[in-house]
């Protein structure tokens, strides 16, 4: 079992966990993810680790609330337990100085990008961060940027916050106003990365892409993460889940996010019709009564 350390909501449906994994906080770099597990019953699920801290033995995992087992997972508070987390997995993000490096973070992908903004600036890198997200209310980790970017530019679909547009417009203007751009790191949500691509793609700017989306199992066995990168198939979770974006097919990488879309919309209204039972297996509680295939 895994504590649960600290719970707090960062926005509507986005939740930050600290959990206690001494292990996993000693090996993990920026750009790895770990496979949780809520209950011995329940679906394995890959997360970026946002954080870590060596000296408490904790890691940082940041949620968004979109299916059955992230609603699920942030119901939990400090003090319950987590049945499995395993990793680190994946390979790290590569770090080096290269010069200035530009972060792109879009929604809930800003939290994976966190990470590798702090490795980038520590490696020596002028690091130039880019965020969004729909409305204000939706933006996280802005502090924590801030304290570890040269610049930081905020956007917001809607204006509520720093300037209304889309971190592609920034990113474009940056490169307009002849800022020397010697890496960028796009993390969120797929049209978001595949329109990243698109901008640095003429000006031959490097640009890596963490398919984070499109990940199941996380161990490559399920096969449903993969992606052709270069004209060859990769596989996100054991290949990445970074890539070169400009060889990542995104028409692919898109059509392929959506292939279980309707047995997670199916598993999620069974769980908003009836959560008492998913609820109770998070608290690690039996209902053999009603439930006799979950008794031990």
């Amino acid at each position: 079992m895994f504590t649960i350390k600290e719970a707090r909501f960062l926005a509507p449906d986005v939740k930050l966990f600290r959990i206690k994994a001494p292990r996993i906080a000693k090996r993990r770099e920026a750009g790895q993810f770990v496979i949780i597990r809520i209950h011995e019953h329940g679906e394995r699920i890959p997360l970026t680790i946002a954080d870590s801290d060596t000296e408490q033995g904790t890691i940082t995992i940041i949620v968004q609330g979109v299916g059955k087992t992230t609603r699920l997972l942030n119901c939990l508070e400090a003090g319950d337990t987590l049945q499995d987390v395993v990793g680190p997995l994946g390979e790290a993000s590569e770090i080096d100085q290269f010069g200035t490096v530009v972060i792109v973070g879009g929604g809930v992908g800003t939290a994976i990008a966190y990470p590798t903004a702090v490795a980038m600036k520590q490696a020596g890198n002028r690091v130039i961060s880019i965020v969004g997200a729909r409305t204000s209310e939706l933006l996280i980790l802005q502090s924590e940027l801030r304290a570890t970017s040269d610049e930081l530019y905020v956007m917001t679909d809607d204006g509520s916050s720093g300037v209304k547009g889309f971190v592609t417009d920034q990113l474009q203007s940056l490169i307009a106003d002849g800022t020397a751009i010697d890496r960028v790191l796009a993390i969120g949500p797929i049209p978001m990365m595949s329109a990243v691509a698109e901008v640095t793609r003429p000006h031959h700017i490097r640009t890596i892409v963490s398919l984070n989306p499109i990940m199941v199992d996380g161990t490559g066995m399920c096969g449903g993460c993969r992606v052709t990168v270069g004209g060859e198939t990769r596989f996100a979770c054991v290949d990445g889940p970074e890539f070169d974006a400009h060889e990542v097919d995104f028409q692919i990488l898109a059509q392929r996010n959506t292939l279980y879309r309707p047995y997670e919309k199916a598993d999620l209204q069974a769980f908003e019709q009836e959560p008492a039972l998913d609820l109770a297996q998070a608290h690690h509680c039996r209902l053999p009564g009603r439930h006799p295939e979950t008794s031990e």
